[in-house]
């Protein structure tokens, strides 16, 4: 086995594309694509995102102790592929594409649907951390999910 077999096996498993965001500590947007997001449970409810160590996000969050799970549509791929980078482009601005919560956090427009969650629990598992949230707040839209599929975007 190598990990370059384990990841061929989980691209074959098509997912949803997210931008998870949190502010950091100037009052910045930080975000990250993610696809290691998941809905834990009804009663409460909380959600989890998977975090590498080496990420740039990894001790923004683990600070912050929230973060906002946005599920991209098809039309936002160009946004995921940004936050994809480690570095973000410098003429591609998009604090724009956002609205805030009551309690301050970035909503991004036009997502299929956003959620803002408290980290309640945190564990470490290999390289990554995964962060459960209570989710506080959710916004839902009508569009066509933005997919992932063997190392590519896709759509239905």
């Amino acid at each position: 086995m190598s990990a370059e077999l384990f990841r061929q096996a989980w691209g074959n498993f098509a997912t949803g594309v997210c931008l998870v965001n949190t502010i950091e500590a100037n009052g910045k947007i930080h975000g990250m694509t993610a696809n290691g997001v998941a809905s834990i449970s009804l009663d409460p409810m909380l959600v989890m995102v998977s975090v590498a160590h080496n990420s740039n996000t990894y001790p923004i969050m683990k600070k912050t102790q929230q973060y906002v799970i946005n599920i991209l549509s098809e039309s936002q791929k160009y946004i995921a592929m940004e936050y994809a980078k480690k570095t973000k482009s410098d003429d591609l601005k998009l604090d724009d594409q956002y609205f805030f919560t009551s309690s301050g956090m970035p909503f991004l427009k036009e997502s299929l649907a956003s959620m803002e969650c408290d980290v309640v629990n945190m564990h470490e598992e290999g390289d990554h951390t995964i962060f459960i949230g209570a989710v506080k707040d959710i916004v839902v839209n009508d569009g066509d999910p933005l997919l992932f599929f063997k190392g590519d975007w896709a759509k239905i």
